[in-house]
């Protein structure tokens, strides 16, 4: 975009809208056609301009202000002709590239998520949505792609974003997210670990191998163990795993069914969408106790065996990986089983190690940056909310007194789900602090978590009459202060992707 076009776009649009501004990295054009987004007071809408006066391509629905220029909304029918127009508006394939999803349970904040990644060598993932969230906040995985569509075209990013479909359980889950257009998928089989391994005794343990859906699994418990038993793996860099036969029966029995489940997952979505680019991520961290390192190479090797091929796999980490907190545990043996869990990942497909429940684990990201070996992806989501708050505790006080309070009312039905350790003890009430003391809040690991588990109820919860409590007035919030909020995030971003800064942008 020149300076002169900039200008010329601004002037025009003075004429219909005073108030009217181009946003200018967004300029662009295609076949003597000018497209630019415009922030109105009111939002944002997509203009198209034509100094020949032809008509805007027809997939756009929108109106004529005057006859060379065209004013579309930022709706999904236009989101879906501008990836036509502009192809690096979808998403793409990451691949095994060091990447760090974005999740934006709001759908404003992935614009300002990819200018906190200037200077990164990462690949951003945007429109990283799990089911459970899109539930919770009432949207669909086709908001939720949008939103991210019309990010990148405000940036003028052109260089590639993934788009993650998390935690997903059931090929239904996959029909959802493939119709709005997502690239990665991340299966969730949670449901199918087999904790009972930690109390089992030998008995026990062999009879629950035995009974592992062998037939369905394209083996038999012979051939398993022949594989297995009495073996050393070789990971390369002298790393060696002698796993046990007391290992291997565990693992089995643990992880038998995660396998299978992955498996029919993967084949559903390679066959039902042969067509289709996809990318296979497997999610065990949800699970009570750490993945061993022994437990991984089971489920690696097995996965290769039936041509499960991964992007990343997020294993349960020894510590606690709290939502919204930094890291609670022993360093050390984190980064002793990051090494090892980086290891089975080169030697069983050269995969990335992905770490979930990774909002706000500075310690953690700084450990990686240290060891810098093999690739990583580090998963956001909650924290971009907590962001939101707090540009809300910054701008509108008396609205986040009220959130303050009814998040404190919700706690202990929202927490649920979560592992957290946060308590309502010492949680304040909003009268107790000052104006200038409420950003302060996000200070404390309390507070934090609270506010984290509770935004589904903050945003969609309802009055007696129907209408959402917080939602406008939280979203106008932002809209009003975008200056602020997204201040906000950036700040905190930069702050996330600084300890990875010495990765490089491929595994070597």
């Amino acid at each position: 975009m020149t300076d002169r076009t900039y200008h010329t776009l601004n002037t025009l649009l003075k004429r219909s809208d005073a108030d009217a501004r181009v946003l200018p990295a967004s300029v662009r054009m295609q076949q003597d056609v000018v497209y630019a987004l415009v922030q109105k007071p009111s939002g944002k809408e997509l203009l198209i301009y034509s100094a020949k006066k032809s008509s805007p391509p027809a997939v756009f629905n929108g109106r004529h202000v005057e006859d060379d220029l065209f004013f579309a909304p930022l709706n999904a029918s236009n989101a879906a002709a501008l990836r036509e127009v502009f192809p690096w508006t979808a998403p793409v394939l990451v691949g095994n590239a060091n990447s760090f999803g974005f999740g934006d349970r709001l759908g404003n904040a992935s614009a300002a998520h990819l200018r906190s990644l200037e200077e990164s060598s990462f690949r951003p993932v945007l429109a990283q949505q799990s089911i459970r969230e899109m539930d919770r906040t009432q949207r669909t995985p086709q908001e939720v792609m949008d939103c991210a569509t019309w990010a990148v075209f405000e940036t003028g990013y052109t260089k590639g974003f993934g788009s993650d479909a998390d935690h997903l359980k059931t090929t239904a889950d996959i029909d959802r997210t493939m119709a709005a257009g997502f690239t990665m998928y991340t299966i969730d089989p949670s449901d199918y670990v087999d904790n009972r391994v930690v109390d089992m005794d030998l008995d026990a343990l062999k009879q629950a191998f035995a009974e592992l859906p062998w037939s369905e699994l394209k083996d038999t418990p012979e051939a398993f163990l022949n594989r297995y038993v009495g073996r050393t793996f070789d990971l390369g860099h002298g790393i060696t795993l002698n796993p046990s036969e007391d290992d291997i029966l565990r693992a089995a029995v643990k992880y038998g069914r995660v396998v299978l489940h992955t498996y029919n997952m993967f084949t559903y979505l390679r066959t039902a969408y042969a067509d289709k680019p996809s990318e296979v991520e497997l999610s065990v961290d949800e699970t009570p106790h750490p993945t061993t390192p022994e437990e991984h190479l089971i489920v690696a090797a097995e996965l290769q065996r039936l041509n499960v091929a991964l992007v990343s796999l997020a294993p349960r980490f020894c510590g606690d990986f709290e939502k919204g907190i930094d890291f609670k545990g022993d360093l050390k043996a984190f980064k002793d089983e990051y090494l090892l869990h980086q290891a089975i990942a080169g030697s069983y497909g050269n995969y990335k190690i992905s770490i979930h429940s990774g909002s706000d684990k500075f310690q953690v990201y700084a450990a990686i940056g240290e060891l810098n070996v093999g690739t990583v992806h580090v998963k956001t989501a909650g924290t971009s909310y907590l962001e939101a708050l707090r540009a809300i505790s910054m701008t509108n006080p008396s609205l986040f007194r009220e959130i303050i309070t009814f998040a404190g009312e919700r706690f202990e039905t929202d927490k649920k789900t979560y592992h957290i350790s946060a308590t309502l003890e010492g949680y304040p009430s909003e009268g107790d602090l000052t104006e200038e003391q409420l950003p302060d809040l996000f200070n404390d690991d309390n507070a934090r978590q609270i506010f984290h588990v509770t935004y589904g109820s903050v945003l969609t919860s309802t009055s007696s009459t129907g209408k959402r409590i917080f939602y406008e007035r939280f979203m106008q919030t932002l809209h009003v202060n975008a200056h602020v909020y997204e201040a906000c995030l950036y700040r905190h971003f930069r702050k996330h992707l600084a300890p990875f800064q010495i990765i490089p942008a491929q595994a070597q």
